[in-house]
């Protein structure tokens, strides 16, 4: 199952470097044109700007199942082994529930965005703004297998320091501060 969640970890991956290949041609594209042969493609405009969209709610996925998101490791690293647990406790229940009511969210604004159209590309908006979907799922999904973990006791010591943020190296914990 492991293998499984890995496989799809590297697609999004690999999604997500097409997807920023992508935006960066067709903005390239979209200048030359403009300044060298004052013409332009519209429909680069708009996908780019879509194509931002998704990257940005992808990325977020990915970001959180990496640990990667911001945290407060200044007030984590004054904790010992069962305060670091209760605050990973914490901030998945209120991972839980930010991510659960961005789903709802999305589901309750669906209708309106599977009735608009893109004004170039005549693309339904559901397809741009629908990644909510995506995100709060899995978030949810990740936070869930984590909070799973951290009850039954099944969170490694690695874990632990991750969350308090000391597998970093002095260089990591700066270029996370900036």
């Amino acid at each position: 199952m492991q293998r499984a969640i890995d496989i799809f970890y590297k697609f999004l991956e690999l999604l997500l470097i097409l997807l920023l290949a992508g935006m960066a041609v067709m903005v390239f594209l979209n200048v030359v044109l403009r300044y060298g042969f004052n013409s332009g493609l519209n429909v680069s405009d708009e996908l780019s700007r879509y194509f931002f969209v998704w990257v940005t709610f992808i990325g977020a996925v990915v970001a959180f199942r990496e640990h990667s998101h911001v945290g407060v490791e200044t007030l984590v690293m004054m904790f010992g082994r069962k305060g670091r647990i209760v605050c990973m406790i914490l901030s998945n229940i209120i991972i839980i529930a930010v991510s659960a009511i961005f789903f709802w969210g999305t589901w309750k604004q669906s209708p309106i965005n599977a009735s608009m159209v893109a004004p170039v590309t005549k693309l339904p908006m559901i397809w741009v703004y629908g990644v909510g979907f995506f995100t709060g799922a899995g978030v949810v999904l990740i936070a869930l297998e984590r909070l799973l973990r951290l009850l039954t006791g099944r969170v490694t010591e690695e874990e632990i320091a991750a969350f308090a943020g000391e597998n970093m190296s002095i260089e990591q914990l700066a270029e996370r501060s900036q």
